[in-house]
C-alpha cells in the first residue's frame, strides 16, 4: 500500500465525543496529515482550500444544513470525486440504514465505516481513499498533457497568430516612438518563426505539385485534373507571397538591391496599375526625367507601389484620381519615426483624391494588422510592409493626409553610389545544367519531407544525392566519402545549425562549395554569404537548378562560405 505524501491532507469532522482525536492519533501513526474541523461550514471552507479525503461522523450531518457541502460536491470538475468516509453506528450500512442512501446520493464517493473500528481498518480505508485521490490527480495530469499535445500539434500556426495579435493589441496603447519600434521588433520575431515553418510546408506542397504535373503531362491527363493542380499551385504560391509580406513587414526579408531608374520602373508598371485600378479611376504619372539611380530591390518596390495603389483605390469613390510621381529630394532630420535620416533620396509618391484619414487613424496606419476595411477585405499588412521594406532598404516613408481631400504616401529610397557595380552583380550566368549531371551532392535537412522533395529535384537534374538528417550525420558521411562535389544545407536545424555545420566543413574541406536552403534566417548570420549561395524556400522557378549549377561550375574558392561566428 502506498504511503501518504506530505502534501496530502485529510479533514475530520466529529464534534461529539473523542472520535476526532482518536482518528487523528491513529492516522498520525500512519504518517497521514490530519486536520480537525469544528463544524460543517468550516469543513466546506477547508475542502475548498484543498483536501484529499474527509472523515465525517454520521450524527454530524443528520440534522445539519448540507446544502453548501452538496453544492461543492456537485461543482467539482469532471476529473475530481473527493472521497468521503462516513463513520456510522453499528448496523449503519446501506442495507439497514435508509439514511445511508441519501448520504450516498448527496456526497457521491462515500465509504461507510462502522464503529467501533479497528485502527488498521481505518488506516486501510483512508489509504485506499488517498490512493484513489492520487489516481484522480494523475488522470487530470495525463488529460492535461494529452490536451496540450493535441493543441501543440494542431494549433501551432493559430497560437503564433494569437501571440502576434496579442503583442499588437498590447502595444497599441503606447504612443511613444521607442515603444512603437520595440513592438515592431517583437512582432517581427514571431512572424519570422511562422514564416520559417510555413515555407517548409510550402516547399513540400509545391515540390509535390511539380512532380504530379510532370507525371500527368507525361500520360496526357484530362484537363479537369490539370486545372485542379493549377488551383493548388496558385493557392500555395499565394501562401508564399503572404509569408514574403510578413518577412518584409518585419524587416527580415533578404533583399536583393540594385541601382534602379525609378522613372523607368514606374512607367513600366502603368498597365499593371491600370488593370488594378479599373476603368473608373484615372491614373496620372509625373515622372522626373533625370532621377538619380536608387538602391532598391525591384520586386519589393513594385509590390510596395502596388500596395499603395490598392489602398488608394479602396479609399476613393468612383471617378477618383490616382497620381504617381518620382523626384530627387534632399531631406533634413526626420520628424517622425517612419521618416528616413537626413540625406539624398529618390522619392516615389502615390497620392489619391479619397476620403483622407483622421488623426487617430493616421497614428495607427503603420501598425501591423490595423485596417479600416471590413473583415475579409484586407490583412492590414499593406502599409506595414511598405514601411518595413523602406526602412530595410535604408530609407523611410512620409504620409500627408487631409480628411475629405485625400492622402499622399511617399517612399524615400537611398541614392545608389555605384550604379555600374550593382547592376553588374545582377547579371545572370547563362549555361545549361550539364554540370549537375553525375555530381555527388550531400543534402543536409532535418525535415524528412523537405529533404525528400529536394533530393528528388536534384535526382531529376541528374545528380547523385547522399542524404543526411542532421549536421552530425553529414560530418560522419564526409569522413567516409572521398567524393562530395557540393553540399546543400538547411540553415535552421535543431542541435547543430547550418552555420555550425558549414564552419566544421570548412575545417575539413576548405574548398567545398556550400549552398544554404532556408525558409528564413537571421540576416546577420548570413552576412557575407553571396546571394548565389542562398536558396529560399519554397523554391521559385529555376532558381534551385541555377544556383546548384553555379556552385558546381564556379571556382571552388569562390564558394567557401564565410559566416560570422555568433557568440
Amino acid at each position: 500500500m502506498s504511503p501518504a505524501t506530505d502534501s496530502e491532507r485529510v479533514l475530520v469532522l466529529a464534534p461529539r465525543g473523542r472520535d476526532a482525536f482518536v482518528a487523528k492519533s491513529i492516522l498520525r501513526e500512519a504518517a497521514v496529515r490530519v486536520e480537525i474541523t469544528v463544524d460543517l461550514p468550516e469543513l466546506v471552507q477547508e475542502i475548498d482550500r484543498g483536501a484529499d479525503a474527509a472523515i465525517i461522523t454520521e450524527e454530524t450531518i443528520h440534522t445539519a444544513d448540507m446544502r453548501e457541502l452538496v453544492a461543492w460536491v456537485s461543482a467539482q470538475p469532471p476529473w475530481s470525486d473527493l472521497p468521503f468516509i462516513l463513520l456510522t453506528a453499528h448496523g449503519g450500512g446501506l442495507e439497514r440504514n435508509p439514511a445511508a442512501v441519501r448520504h450516498t446520493m448527496a456526497l457521491g464517493n462515500v465509504t461507510f465505516l462502522e464503529r467501533p473500528f479497528h485502527p488498521t481498518t481505518l488506516i486501510s480505508v483512508v489509504q485506499t481513499a488517498l490512493r484513489g485521490r492520487r489516481r484522480q490527480y494523475e488522470c487530470r495530469h495525463l488529460n492535461e498533457q494529452l490536451e496540450s499535445l493535441v493543441q501543440e500539434r494542431t494549433g501551432e500556426l493559430a497560437a503564433a497568430n494569437r501571440q502576434l495579435l496579442a503583442q499588437i493589441e498590447e502595444r497599441e496603447r503606447v504612443e511613444s516612438t521607442l515603444r512603437q519600434l520595440q513592438r515592431l521588433e517583437a512582432v517581427g520575431q514571431l512572424t519570422s518563426g511562422v514564416a520559417h515553418d510555413f515555407n517548409n510546408l510550402l516547399t513540400v506542397v509545391l515540390g509535390n505539385i511539380h512532380f504530379i504535373e510532370k507525371r500527368l503531362g507525361a500520360v496526357d491527363a484530362d484537363g479537369a485534373m490539370a486545372q485542379r493542380l493549377s488551383y493548388m499551385r496558385t493557392a500555395a504560391e499565394r501562401g508564399a507571397k503572404l509569408t514574403d509580406q510578413l518577412l518584409t513587414f518585419s524587416r527580415r526579408q533578404r533583399l536583393d538591391p540594385v541601382a534602379l531608374d525609378l522613372t523607368q520602373t514606374i512607367a513600366g508598371m502603368h498597365n499593371l496599375l491600370q488593370s488594378t485600378m479599373g476603368g473608373s479611376i484615372r491614373i496620372e504619372t509625373k515622372l522626373a526625367s533625370s532621377v538619380w539611380p536608387a538602391l532598391v530591390d525591384p520586386t519589393q518596390l513594385e509590390l510596395a507601389v502596388l500596395n499603395l495603389a490598392i489602398n488608394a483605390r479602396d479609399a476613393m469613390e468612383v471617378g477618383g484620381s490616382l497620381s504617381v510621381r518620382t523626384e530627387n529630394v534632399r531631406l533634413g532630420p526626420p520628424l517622425n519615426a517612419e521618416e528616413p535620416p537626413a540625406g539624398d533620396y529618390v522619392m516615389v509618391c502615390v497620392a489619391d483624391t479619397g476620403a483622407g484619414m483622421p488623426p487617430d487613424v493616421r497614428a495607427k496606419v503603420f501598425e501591423p494588422f490595423f485596417t479600416t476595411k471590413e473583415v475579409g477585405k484586407g490583412s492590414g499588412l499593406g502599409l506595414s510592409q511598405v514601411l518595413g521594406f523602406a526602412k530595410q532598404s535604408g530609407g523611410g516613408v512620409r504620409i500627408e493626409t487631409r480628411v475629405g481631400e485625400g492622402t499622399s504616401v511617399c517612399i524615400y529610397l537611398p541614392r545608389a553610389a555605384d550604379e555600374a557595380k550593382v547592376l553588374a552583380s545582377r547579371t545572370p550566368a547563362i549555361a545549361s545544367n550539364e554540370a549537375i549531371r553525375n555530381a555527388v551532392i550531400l543534402l543536409v535537412d532535418d525535415d524528412s519531407a523537405v529533404r525528400e522533395i529536394t533530393g528528388s529535384m536534384l535526382r531529376e537534374l541528374g545528380a547523385i544525392v547522399i542524404e543526411a538528417g542532421s549536421g552530425g550525420a553529414a560530418l560522419d558521411i564526409l569522413d567516409r566519402e572521398t567524393r562530395i562535389d557540393a553540399m546543400i544545407i538547411d540553415f535552421a536545424m535543431p542541435g547543430m545549425n547550418g552555420a555550425e555545420v558549414a564552419h566544421r566543413v570548412q575545417s575539413i574541406r576548405p574548398a567545398m562549395p556550400i549552398l544554404f536552403v532556408t525558409g528564413f534566417a537571421d540576416r546577420a548570420a548570413l552576412e557575407g554569404v553571396s546571394e548565389t549561395s542562398i536558396i529560399g524556400k519554397p523554391f521559385v522557378d529555376d532558381e534551385f537548378a541555377t544556383k546548384v549549377r553555379l556552385a558546381l561550375e564556379s571556382n571552388a574558392s569562390r564558394n567557401v562560405v564565410r559566416l560570422r561566428r555568433r557568440n
